[in-house]
Parts: C-alpha cells; structure tokens; sequence
C-alpha cells in the first residue's frame, strides 16, 4: 500500500518521515498534507489496523464513539456507543484512503540513524532520507513477561494479554490473570462469565463506570480538565499519583473475581504471592504491560535510560519528534479522540524548522 506515495531518488531526503501509522503517525500526517509537505509514512504491519485487529475479540474502546475521531474525519459510529477494535481498524484504513495519505506498510524501520545534515531511515527493505522524523509507534512496542514465568513447566498454558483471543481458545479450567490494568480486568470479566478467575495484583485499581450521574465519564474528564492539564500541573500531578484509571469494566462481574497479593514467585505447576498464599494454575494469562524499545535510534542523545528524551514531543536532537506516548503533555496524548492536540503541536514545528531550513538554502 502506497497511498498518494511516489517514491523519490534513493538518496533525495523528504521532508518528513513519520514512522508508525497508528493513530498518532496518521493524526499528524493530515497536518503534514495539508501543508504539502513531502513526507512519509512507514509501517511495519500488512494492513492498516492491524494491531487494533490482533487484539482480543471482544476488545471495545472505553471512551464513546463521539470523543474517538481523528483530525479532519468523524468517527461513523452512532455518539454514546462504544466502537469495537474492528470499527477502529475500519475507521483508521477509511482515514489513509480518505486524505491519500502515503503510508509505506511492510516497512519495519531497523534504524534511525544521523545522515550528514539529515536523518537516515533503514528498513529491512531500503533506507530513506528525511530532513525531519517523527516517532510515532506508541507505548505497545513489546509485550512484557516477568522473568519468574520461565519456571512454570510446560503444563502450564501460558500467554501475553496481546496473544489472548477469547475464552474458547484456552484449556478448561481456571485462570490466573497477572496484572489489573484496563486489558488485565477486561479479560478477567470475560473469562469469569464461565470459570474461576484470580487476578493477581499489588493494590486494588481504581475504577470507574463508563456513565456518572446520567453522563459519559469523558463528559465529565473533559469539563474538569482532566484529559487537557499538563503533565507537570498540580491537578494532573494528584490524578497520576493513584495510577492510571481502569475504565467500564462492571464492578458487579468482578464480584466472581478473587483478587490475590502481588505475584512474587513461579514454579512448576504453582504461583506463591506476597501473602505467602500459594496456587495451582494451569493457565496464566500475563498482563504485564509492554516495554519501549527504542534500542533502533542510533542518534545520539535522544535516547536515555530506554525513553525518548523530550519536552512536549520534541527531542534535544533538532528535527526528531514523539507523539502518542502516555502523558507525553497530557492524559489523552495517547488517545485515539485527544492526540490531535500534540499533532498539531508538533506539526507547527516541523512547518518552522522548514521554513528555516529552505531560508537558509536560499541565502
């Protein structure tokens, strides 16, 4: 797929290159279309969507369908209904096609790399040229698995929560579900529908339902500034210190939950958690969370302790960016509805240090 792409000279930089077309890559790829830009957009996957469409079946977003719309598209999904990872999947393709955005896929980017007075993009297939990059391959880069999980034996089922499809696909029997964020509690309540569930975690999550006092709960984040305030303000400060926030999931179904003390030791067939208890498993589903791995930029000083050095997406490095990170400016910088706002950030940037650039060229 090529969307409105004509390959340029192997060694002819483009302007920009954005790498992930996920929604922060596309969000900011209608700015840069907008303002002609000469950019692309690389992509590791076959199809655009597909991470949304590898996830679990039953995957539903927790924000409605009217707070889920990139720049410049509605969502086409009914307001107050919550789209599936499909409809997203769908909705991103429809984006691409409708603006013709260049989008490379089958493109995985192997390094990022100095280039003279621009930047080299290497992929398993070529390498391109950019004066300006913007890494946009989001906060799900590696699927995290705590060491102690290589000592169950092999009677154990075990798997991520991103290789998790649906209760059918796993042997009978309970589960032990490792981790209570938003997919972790997702999965348990469907799994609970039909057998024992425990969820092992180091403190109770905070919930919350999908509608408070008669109206979506982003009506109410949004009113109070919740998904807008800066990272560094007082009120986002308070809102991060209890940890993040699991959305919509039914306090009534984890009543057939049994919550555990935090995991501390595996082996053969048993688990023993902070309280000393012990259990016998026979599936354990990890949601563990994912690391960053940005070990592929070679430039140095972007990258320090395994994160991307920034303030607001833009790097120490003149002319590399991040966007869709979790609090990369505020809780919805990585929202599919709320990434626009540091797309557009950064997308006046990038328009500056060109109009800098071609000044410079022509003096």
């Amino acid at each position: 797929m090529t969307n409105g792409l004509q390959l340029i000279g192997p060694t002819t930089p483009f302007e920009v290159i954005v790498i992930g077309a996920g929604q922060a890559g596309l969000a900011i790829a209608w700015h840069l279309r907008r303002q002609g830009r000469r950019f692309l957009v690389l992509d590791a996957s076959p199809e655009i969507g597909h991470v949304w469409r590898s996830r679990w079946d039953s995957l539903q977003l927790f924000t409605p369908a009217e707070y889920d719309s990139l720049p410049g598209l509605p969502f086409p999904s009914e307001a107050g209904t919550y789209p599936t990872k499909d409809d997203v999947a769908e909705y991103l393709a429809s984006y691409v096609a409708a603006f013709d955005l260049p989008v490379q896929l089958n493109s995985p980017v192997t390094e990022l790399a100095r280039a003279g007075d621009h930047f080299e993009v290497r992929t398993t297939q070529r390498s391109y040229f950019a004066h300006q990059v913007v890494v946009a391959t989001g906060p799900f880069q590696t699927a995290f698995v705590p060491e102690m999980a290589g000592g169950l034996d092999g009677s154990v089922h075990q798997l991520h929560s991103s290789q998790y499809r649906n209760p059918a696909e796993l042997p009978a029997g309970p589960v032990l579900v490792v981790g209570a964020g938003n997919s972790g509690l997702q999965i348990a309540e469907e799994l609970s529908a039909s057998r024992r569930v425990d969820v092992a975690v180091g403190s109770r999550p905070r919930t919350l339902p999908r509608r408070v006092l008669g109206r979506n709960l982003f009506w109410w984040l949004i009113r109070f500034g919740l998904l807008t305030k800066p990272a560094e303000s007082a009120l986002a400060r308070r809102f991060r210190s209890g940890g993040d926030l699991v959305i919509g999931t039914r306090r009534r179904a984890l009543k057939k939950v049994r919550f555990r003390s935090r995991l501390v030791a595996a082996s053969e067939g048993a688990v023993r958690f902070t309280d000393q208890s012990t259990l016998d498993v026979r599936v354990v589903i990890w949601a563990t969370g994912y690391r960053r791995d940005y070990s592929w930029i070679t430039v140095p000083d972007v990258v320090s302790d395994g994160r991307i050095l920034h303030e607001r997406g833009v790097s120490p490095i003149p002319g590399i960016y991040v966007l869709g990170l979790p609090w990369l400016h505020t809780r919805g910088s990585a929202l599919l509805g709320f990434v626009d706002a540091d797309a557009q950030h950064l997308a006046h940037r990038i328009a500056s240090t060109e109009r800098a650039r071609a000044g410079s060229a022509a003096s």
